[in-house]
């Protein structure tokens, strides 16, 4: 009850500070499971996902964080496991075995899971290449259903090196979902669904508003 209490004013906070709103763009918002994947500019990109997603979906849908940062202290670990319901995985391999192990337990259970492909945060203004994890879960979990999801204007909210929170309107853009088509290589893969994710960028020329 706690953990869902807190969850609750994260959210809760989020949308007062960076609005995190979400537009649906060739999907809906429907109870199945899936892997959203999403670029990374901003602390608040987890966040800024889950809040932006209906309050159903929010509560199967389960965040992947790093344990060398989330697992540094207790109070992390409870905002993070608890709170959050995150996934927490060894990204430097430092833990012994498979670091994706706990990701396909989730999915294996019918959660569905958020990832950040580009493994890093950017800036924002482009979205950089994908590690190959997302292709492994693509290819493992054929039924979950790949949606790319667009963050913009959370690099402003608290940019890269900064410590001073600045309130702004986000928008989590979905797209539509991503198969893997075959005879399609890891990297063509990987590059069609960064780009999946880009394009859902308003302010590329064309990209649907």
């Amino acid at each position: 009850m706690i953990a869902g209490a807190v969850r609750q004013i994260l959210v809760i906070l989020v949308r007062v500070l960076v609005g995190a709103r979400g537009e649906w763009v060739g999907s809906a918002p429907e109870p199945r499971t899936r892997i959203y994947f999403a670029n990374h500019t901003s602390h608040f990109d987890t966040l800024a996902v889950l809040s932006a997603l209906p309050r159903g979906l929010r509560r199967r849908t389960r965040p992947v964080a790093a344990r060398d940062y989330w697992g540094g202290s207790a109070l992390k670990r409870f905002v993070a496991e608890d709170a959050l319901r995150a996934v927490l995985i060894d990204r430097d391999g430092s833990g012994g075995g498979d670091p994706l192990e706990p990701v396909e337990a989730a999915l294996a259970r019918g959660d569905s899971v958020l990832i950040f492909p580009e493994g890093t945060r950017g800036a924002g203004e482009t979205v950089a290449p994908f590690r190959s994890g997302l292709h492994r879960l693509a290819e493992r979990f054929p039924d979950a259903e790949l949606i790319p999801v667009h963050l913009e204007n959370l690099a402003r909210v608290m940019p890269k090196g900064s410590f001073l929170i600045v309130p702004v309107t986000c928008t989590a853009r979905f797209g539509a979902p991503l198969r893997q088509t075959p005879g399609e290589t890891r990297a063509e893969f990987l590059e069609r669904a960064r780009s999946a994710v880009a394009e859902l960028d308003p302010r590329r020329e064309g990209t649907a508003t």
